[in-house]
C-alpha cells in the first residue's frame, strides 16, 4: 500500500471516532467563568408614567375627631359671635351650678310646679317657642316630683307669643307618664352616637360631644382640619338633605297635622312638595343666622328675596289694599301653617312659616282627613290658611268663601 493510501485511511478512521464521540450525551456543565467586562450603554427608553400628585386631602389613618365649637372660634370669630345668637347651639342645654341657661333672646324664669334647678340637669329648647325639662336621671320631667300618674300636670313653658295673641305659660306634653326617655339627641346634640347613656344618667339615651347642634354637627369632626387647615378643609354641604335629617319628621311625602299643624321642624315635607324642591334651603338662608335672630335685629331673615325669581308676580298684586299695607309675599304664600308651640285654629294660625309657597285659588281646606282619621297637610297652600289669617279674625274685615276665592284667582295677572 502506497504512503499516500495508508495517510488518507488513518484520516478516515480519526473522523468515524470523531463522529461517534459527538453522539454521545453531553456530560454535566462546568463550572461559570468569571463575568466579562459590561457592554456599553443602550439607547435612552421612553418616559415612564409620572407619580400621582399628593391629595389635598389625604385620608389619615387616625380617625377624625370633635374638637368643640371654641377650637372652632379661634379662627373664625365673626362667624361664630353670630351662629352662638341662633338656634341651633341651644337645642339641649346643661344646667350648671343649679342655675337657669342664659339665652340670648330669652328667659325662663320658672319650673314646673314643685321643682328647683338643684333637680334639673338639662333644658330642651328654650331658645324662642318652648321649653321642657329633665330630671337627673335623665328623664323629661312629666309629673310631680317623685310622683306620676297626674294627666293634668303641665311641664311645657310656652313663651309668648303676641301675634298668635298668647300670654307665656305652662301645657302639657306626655304628663304623668313615668319615665319618658330623652330621645331626640340625635337632632339636639353633636357628635351623636346610638349607644350608652350620656352622664351615665339612664333616660338620656345615647351619647354626644357638645351640647346643642354645634359647628361638628353640620361640618364633621373637626381634629384632622385643626391639624392642617391648609390642606384638610372642613366638609360645605349645601343640600336640603342635611338640613332635612333634622328639619323634618320621618315622611318626607306626607305631613301629619293637627289644625294648625303640631309639627317642630316640618320646612323640609314642605319644600319637597312643590317646585321649590329644587332649591337648597341655604339658597335663601344664612345657616349660621337664624330667622329670629335676623328678626330681633330688625334684618332681612332671608339673604334671596321672592322678587329677585318672580319679579313679574311681584310687581303686580290685584288688591289695594294688600299693595298699601306693603304685604311680604311671606304673608300668603308661607303662611304660619305649623305650631311649634302656640296656635289658633280659629284663626288658621300657628307659629312657624310653611314652605309649600303656592296657593291653589281652588281649594279652601288645607287639612284632609283619610278614611284612617289621619289628618295631612295638603300641598299647596289651601286659601284658609292663606287668607283667613287675617279675613277670618278680628284684625281684619272678614270674607266669605266665595269672595277670597274670585279675588285669589288671577291675583298676580296684570290687566
Amino acid at each position: 500500500m502506497s504512503k499516500r493510501n495508508m495517510l488518507l485511511m488513518a484520516v478516515v478512521i480519526a473522523f468515524s471516532i470523531w463522529l461517534t464521540a459527538c453522539a454521545r450525551t453531553a456530560g454535566p456543565p462546568g463550572p461559570a467563568g468569571p463575568a466579562g467586562p459590561a457592554g456599553p450603554e443602550g439607547p435612552q427608553g421612553p418616559p415612564g408614567a409620572q407619580p400621582a400628585p399628593e391629595s389635598a386631602n389625604p385620608v389619615s389613618p387616625t380617625p377624625a375627631e370633635y374638637v368643640g365649637d371654641q377650637v372652632c372660634a379661634g379662627c373664625h370669630p365673626d362667624i361664630y359671635t353670630n351662629y352662638w345668637k341662633s338656634g341651633h347651639p341651644w337645642a339641649l342645654n346643661p344646667v350648671v351650678e343649679e342655675k337657669a341657661p342664659i339665652y340670648p333672646f330669652t328667659e325662663i324664669g320658672s319650673l314646673p310646679k314643685g321643682y328647683s334647678w338643684s333637680d334639673v340637669s338639662y333644658v330642651i329648647g328654650g331658645y324662642n317657642w318652648k321649653a321642657l325639662f329633665v330630671n337627673k336621671d335623665g328623664y323629661i320631667i312629666t309629673d310631680a316630683l317623685n310622683q306620676t300618674g297626674d294627666t293634668e300636670f303641665l311641664n311645657q313653658w310656652n313663651f309668648e307669643n303676641e301675634l298668635v295673641g298668647k300670654k307665656a305659660g305652662w301645657v302639657g306634653y306626655k304628663s304623668g307618664e313615668e319615665n319618658v326617655l330623652f330621645t331626640c339627641a340625635e337632632c339636639h346634640t353633636t357628635g351623636y352616637a346610638p349607644t350608652g347613656n350620656q352622664d351615665g344618667m339612664p333616660g338620656l339615651v345615647g351619647t354626644w360631644s357638645e351640647n346643642g347642634v354645634r359647628c361638628e354637627a353640620c361640618h364633621a369632626p373637626g381634629s384632622q382640619h385643626v391639624s392642617d387647615p391648609q390642606n384638610i378643609d372642613m366638609p360645605i354641604t349645601r343640600s336640603s338633605d342635611l338640613c332635612a335629617k333634622c328639619h323634618s319628621n320621618a315622611d318626607l311625602e306626607t305631613v301629619d297635622a293637627v289644625d294648625p299643624a303640631s309639627l317642630p321642624h316640618p320646612p323640609a315635607e314642605a319644600i319637597y312638595r312643590g317646585k321649590h324642591m329644587v332649591l337648597d334651603c341655604v339658597d335663601c338662608h344664612d345657616p349660621h343666622s337664624g330667622v329670629v335672630q335676623m328678626r330681633a335685629q330688625n334684618l332681612a331673615t332671608t339673604h334671596t328675596a321672592c322678587a329677585e325669581c318672580h319679579y313679574k308676580e311681584a310687581s303686580y298684586q290685584n288688591n289695594v289694599s294688600h299693595t298699601r299695607m306693603n304685604m311680604a309675599c311671606s304673608e300668603c304664600h308661607m303662611p304660619r301653617i305649623v305650631k311649634a308651640a302656640w296656635g289658633d285654629p280659629d284663626r288658621f294660625l300657628g307659629d312657624i312659616h310653611s314652605h309649600q309657597v303656592a296657593i291653589d285659588p281652588s281649594r279652601f281646606d288645607q287639612m284632609v282627613t283619610t278614611g284612617d282619621t289621619q289628618t295631612y297637610v295638603i300641598a299647596p297652600t289651601g286659601l284658609n290658611y292663606a287668607c283667613q289669617q287675617c279675613h277670618a279674625s278680628s284684625r281684619a274685615l272678614i270674607r266669605t268663601e266665595e269672595e277670597l276665592q274670585a279675588a285669589a284667582k288671577g291675583y298676580h295677572n296684570q290687566p
